[in-house]
């Protein structure tokens, strides 16, 4: 069946969470030394891990942690602990860090974001989001002018459902009006994006890795289910 559809997670499928010159200008141990680049690399990692749990939290924390892409409470709740347990010595940092978080406009699209969404769009096939998270996306997309290109933002958050619940994809293609067999899902985890393939979408798995060390990841993606310039 023709592909109707493309969905693409957000967290290091279309966007990245990178080190910036921010990220450690404020962040030092509990002893004042500078946190190292592997260390900085570490925290990133544990904030932006689709679905691997990365510390050890106690009952209050772990209810956070299981429920925070359904909830913003919960989502700042478990965040702040994972940064306490990963070595932020105080709340203080732990919430600025949390802040660059949270602010889409800090994300950075990786370099074929644009290219593929307007070959989409110049092929008449749909976009949209389908992301675990709690905060809102949208502005990253808005303040490049690419929202006119996503037909529909599927947010764990607002849809009450996290991936690989099918209950999120199939709200997805709900709003799409499309078949299941007709799109393809596009993200960085096997485990939660692949959870598209139990409704018999088409699933395709990119590499999380730095958006300099990725540049036709989302191409290459596309043209390996028959998507590309000229087709």
């Amino acid at each position: 069946m023709t592909i109707e559809a493309v969905l693409f997670d957000y967290s290091g499928t279309l966007f990245r969470l990178e080190e910036k010159d921010w990220w450690g200008d404020q962040l030092v141990t509990a002893d004042g030394r500078a946190f190292d680049v592997h260390e900085k690399a570490e925290l990133l990692r544990r904030m932006t891990a689709p679905v691997e749990q990365l510390v050890q939290f106690g009952a209050e924390g772990q209810y956070a942690w299981d429920n925070r892409d359904l909830d913003p409470k919960l989502h700042r709740h478990a965040y702040l602990e994972v940064l306490r347990r990963s070595g932020v010595p105080t709340d203080d940092q732990a919430e600025f860090l949390y802040r660059r978080m949270i602010d889409s406009l800090a994300w950075t699209p990786y370099p074929d974001v644009e290219e593929v969404l307007t070959l989409l769009a110049g092929q008449g096939i749909q976009v949209a989001v389908v992301s675990n998270i709690a905060f809102d996306i949208r502005p990253a997309f808005v303040s490049r002018n690419w929202d006119r290109y996503v037909d529909a933002f599927a947010l764990s958050f607002e849809i009450g459902a996290i991936k690989p619940d099918p209950r999120i994809f199939a709200a997805t293609l709900d709003k799409l009006g499309v078949e299941p067999a007709a799109a393809l899902m596009v993200g960085d985890s096997a485990e939660a994006d692949g959870g598209a393939t139990a409704l018999g979408c088409r699933f395709a798995l990119v590499d999380p890795l730095p958006t300099e060390q990725r540049p036709t990841g989302l191409l290459d993606a596309l043209r390996e289910h028959g998507l590309s310039r000229g087709e």
